[in-house]
């Protein structure tokens, strides 16, 4: 087997939920609060153009970049949003934003390559970076700063090696968003940035900015599957320099031929009329979101920043655990909730644990309920030792 493989880590969430789903085989009614998958249906404009493109038999390949429709209308998004001028030959769509992620680590990786990336973060970026034979070098975030980066701190990672410094805002899993000061700044050190703004359209406090109203030198990852509650419809995109777009092509050519067509056709819709379903989705999930800080908060959970965005609460969960794993395991079984221990987004995510509001506000409140009786009745269980 490949080194390679070995030195990956498991997607720790994903052993939670297959545990849940095990439960739920047995008879077992559980609360799902670990995966970040909106619970919402996929909006009406969205189901009909992928009725239509079936019915109207668009099920062959696409060019390699992409349905050229979808990618005008992403370059148009860009525009809208942030006032970025962004070509459609820039733009590659993948089946998911993960595919973009691996397009663009094997991009920029040669063996021993460096990539920047933050502690806590994403779980899977690192192993991406492996994937790459590259070198994941971890930068600290602390809640006594919000959790946002310092490019002080990037700056004391950057060797000749460095190729990347990845960034992802709003982020997973503290739901915070980076300041535009810090992207100037991350703007001017010369380094690709690989943004991850997979999360935009969802926030709630502030604004998210895109790397690319800062720096060209950029390559941005996004998709459908959170904003427009398309996670099964597998489409993403990558946005690149022009430079790299041949190689990223041929990557694509080979790796991927191209992303469902059906999907693409679904996306078009999602980008050109969703606006209202969208507003409704940020909405809710701002409902659900104030209502578990504040029960969170009145259970003893310390939440050091509020989420801006995304639909994570990244809550202190030291007074009653030193193990987060065993933690969220131990309310997965006896609590039957599904949360993701901390200790899958790095070492500096120990002891905390992560919630997701993207379910009912009646599964949240059920959820909620279920482990505060679980810490009342077992408190001592989770003491730390």
């Amino acid at each position: 087997m490949n080194n390679l493989v070995n030195k990956m880590t498991s997607f720790i969430v994903m052993d939670v939920l297959e545990r849940a789903n095990q439960l739920q085989r047995e008879g077992v009614d559980i609360v799902h609060l670990e995966v970040g998958e909106p619970d919402f249906d996929v909006p009406e404009c969205v189901s009909k153009a992928a009725n239509a493109a079936y019915h109207n038999h668009l099920t062959h390949y696409t060019h390699s970049l992409g349905d050229p429709d979808l990618r005008e209308e992403i370059a148009k998004l860009y525009k809208r949003e942030y006032n970025v001028e962004v070509s459609p030959d820039q733009i590659i769509v993948t089946a998911g934003s993960s595919p973009a992620i691996l397009l663009t680590t094997i991009l920029l990786c040669s063996e021993g390559s460096e990539i920047i990336l933050s502690n806590p973060g994403y779980a899977c970026y690192s192993n991406f970076v492996l994937g790459a034979h590259g070198v994941p070098v971890y930068v600290p975030l602390n809640a006594s700063n919000g959790f946002q980066y310092s490019v002080e701190d990037i700056k004391s990672k950057i060797t000749d090696k460095t190729v990347g410094i990845f960034i992802n805002s709003p982020m997973n899993p503290t739901g915070t968003l980076l300041n535009p000061s810090f992207f100037k700044e991350l703007a001017s050190l010369g380094i690709p940035v690989i943004s991850d703004e997979i999360y935009h359209g969802l926030v709630y406090e502030g604004k998210a900015h895109s790397i690319l109203e800062y720096t060209d030198n950029a390559f941005v990852l996004n998709g459908f599957s959170k904003r427009f509650a398309m996670t099964g419809l597998r489409l993403g995109y990558l946005i690149a320099p022009k430079q790299y777009m041949p190689s990223i092509q041929k990557m694509g050519q080979n790796f991927l031929i191209c992303a469902s067509s059906v999907a693409q056709k679904a996306g078009i819709a999602a980008l050109k009329d969703n606006k209202e379903y969208e507003t409704k989705m940020r909405d809710t999930y701002n409902q659900r979101r104030l209502y578990m800080l504040e029960r969170l908060r009145n259970m003893g959970f310390i939440i050091p920043t509020d989420p801006q965005g995304a639909f994570y609460v990244f809550a202190d969960a030291r007074k009653f655990t030193d193990n987060s794993l065993k933690f969220a395991f131990d309310v997965l079984e006896k609590a039957h909730v599904g949360i993701t221990p901390g200790v899958d987004f790095g070492t500096n995510g120990e002891g905390y644990v992560r919630f997701s509001y993207a379910n009912s506000i009646e599964r949240i409140k059920e959820g909620l309920d279920r482990i505060e009786k679980l810490i009342v009745n077992n408190y001592s269980l989770f003491t730390p030792h």
